[in-house]
């Protein structure tokens, strides 16, 4: 893991066209911005997560869909 130490208003950039810009320090958290092209997704870990828990659900479905594409078809 690569650490940074950054003051507020201070940025890190990744690769060319993501920017992480520390908004503001609390007591027990950082607010941060991210600035990245529309096509990058950016989500809270917890939010990604529960994304890749669905999608893994949904992969594992037992739902024929071949018997339903061909009933749809007819």
């Amino acid at each position: 893991m690569l650490v940074f130490t950054r003051r507020k208003g201070e940025s890190l950039v990744i690769g060319n066209d993501v920017e992480i810009v520390v908004l503001s320090l609390g007591p027990g958290n950082v607010k941060l911005g991210i600035n990245a092209p529309r096509h990058i997704s950016v989500h809270r870990h917890e939010v990604f997560e529960a994304i890749r828990r669905e999608n893994l659900a949904a992969s594992r479905s037992q739902i024929p869909a071949a018997g339903i594409l061909k009933k749809l078809v007819r």
